[in-house]
């Protein structure tokens, strides 16, 4: 009689975050959809792998509703030598963090998990494509590495093509800001100066510039079975998706964006807890698509004039407003702004709070009109909710958004001349919320919205693209 076969081990999968930005949170929405559908494969483990402060966020987030097969395991922030009391800027915390990734703390983390989990070794590793030291360390542990992009799609390809367009370009950025891509495949669309930062353009050796100009190297040559991409089938022209699929030939590349959508929608997402400040029951006083909602996300801040002129032409576009804007900004906004908004001064439409439940907000029907910086998660958000969008994009990759939105996909507008103006303000929102070109915005964006909701539907496109993922990475 032949001996029984051994049992295979059950998947044990680290999730493996870069702890700055939006990036962990994204991702952390990603690993518990990844930790649901995992549940199926019998003893499925998800490790989720972060530094100390980014964890004691993340779980002050969740508020404790994280699935049972999911455990947060740290790794170092490679701040240990930096003394206690000192103040250390984010670029230099990042800095720290990827060097000791690169120098095994990746490594460290994926023993610390295997630990944490009795033993059970780590099957496969899934990462933030910013933290390209996990290819190394999912080689060494003899597991494959799954990168997740959180990014536009156009965004992932500017950066594998960096070397290609600093060739191209070389020290010309400046006198050729408006010529368009065309001769590079996929970019088509989009000017130099819509690149990301760092590709041909700012200083090279800045962090980000550096660490995205190394994860275009490693994800070209790791040959990683799959890449998840943050979007949905029919989003992504189909010169991108071909280019991508050129320069990344042995990877699966996965749409099924937006992240947050792979998530039940949360019942408790209306209650006074997720919304502190009252955003909802404000907005429920306010007829459909009347508001226009304003928020920049977690990290880039108008300068003090533009801010003032954002005041300035929210007032003077007569709609009702609701401003997502962190406390330590108001003060830099005009006088008596804030009073007048309230209602304090007779004919206030506006509501100022330092957070706002952003998700939610936008899926509001009183929401017409959204005026952002055009971070990817802000316009996925937007997209999925079929809301209209002004742009002013900051950094990184924001410009590349707003070009997107304005031209590619045309559900909104952009602030072309850089920075936002009382007339451009006004002009902006009146005609997202009032004009006829807005109505094209809006009748465009709820044409994508549709789409979204087909791609998530019972047996979409997303869910079926999902389901490969979840395979591949639970593979054993």
């Amino acid at each position: 009689m032949a001996p029984a076969a051994a049992s295979s081990p059950a998947p044990h999968v680290a999730v493996v975050a870069f702890p700055f930005s939006s990036h962990a949170a994204v991702l952390l929405a990603f690993a518990r959809a990844l930790a649901d559908a995992a549940a199926a494969h019998a003893g499925a483990t998800i490790s989720f792998l972060s530094t100390a402060s980014s964890i004691a966020q993340l779980r002050k987030a969740a508020g404790g509703q994280l699935p049972a097969n999911l455990r947060f395991v740290e790794v170092t922030d490679g701040a240990a030598q930096v003394p206690a009391a000192a103040a250390v800027p984010v670029p230099r915390q990042m800095e720290l963090f990827m060097a000791a990734a690169e120098a095994g703390g990746v490594k460290a983390g994926l023993l610390a998990a295997r630990a944490a989990a009795g033993g059970a070794r780590v099957t496969c590793v899934v990462g933030d494509a910013f933290v390209w030291p996990a290819a190394e360390a999912a080689a060494a542990a003899g597991a494959p590495w799954v990168p997740v992009w959180t990014a536009a799609s156009c965004a992932l390809l500017a950066h594998l093509r960096t070397d290609a367009l600093r060739a191209d370009v070389g020290d010309q950025e400046a006198s050729r800001a408006e010529e368009l891509l065309v001769s590079h495949r996929g970019l088509g669309s989009y000017r130099v100066r819509d690149l990301p930062d760092g590709v041909v353009s700012g200083d090279f050796n800045y962090v980000i510039s550096r660490l995205v100009h190394r994860m275009a190297q490693v994800l070209q040559r790791a040959a990683a079975p799959a890449v998840a991409l943050n979007a949905f089938p029919g989003l992504d022209p189909p010169d991108v998706a071909a280019a991508l699929a050129e320069l990344l030939p042995t990877c699966d590349l996965l749409p099924l964006g937006p992240y947050h959508l792979l998530l039940p929608t949360d019942s408790s997402s209306s209650s006074s807890a997720a919304d502190p400040h009252g955003c909802l029951p404000w907005l429920d006083r306010h007829p459909a698509r009347s508001v226009a909602y304003v928020s920049f996300g977690t990290v880039a801040s108008p300068r003090a004039d533009e801010l003032r002129d954002l005041a300035a032409g929210l007032e003077a576009s007569g709609a009702p407003f609701l401003w997502s804007l962190r406390e330590d900004s108001w003060p830099l906004l005009p006088p008596g702004f804030l009073d007048r908004a309230s209602g304090a001064a007779a004919g206030g439409n506006g509501l100022v709070v330092p957070w706002a439940p952003q998700v939610a907000v936008l899926r509001h029907d009183a929401v017409g009109a959204f005026v952002t910086h055009a971070g990817w998660a802000s316009v996925m958000e937007g997209v999925a909710s079929g809301v209209p969008m002004a742009c002013r994009p900051f950094f990184g990759d924001q410009r590349m958004n707003a070009r997107s939105v304005a031209h590619v996909w045309g559900f909104g507008s952009a602030f072309e001349d850089g920075a936002m103006t009382r007339d451009a303000v006004a002009k902006a929102v009146g005609e997202l919320l009032r004009g006829e070109e807005g109505e094209r915005m809006r009748a465009r964006a709820r044409e994508l919205q549709a789409v979204v909701a087909s791609a998530f539907a019972p047996g979409g496109e997303c869910w079926r693209n999902f389901d490969k993922f979840v395979d591949i990475v639970c593979r054993v």
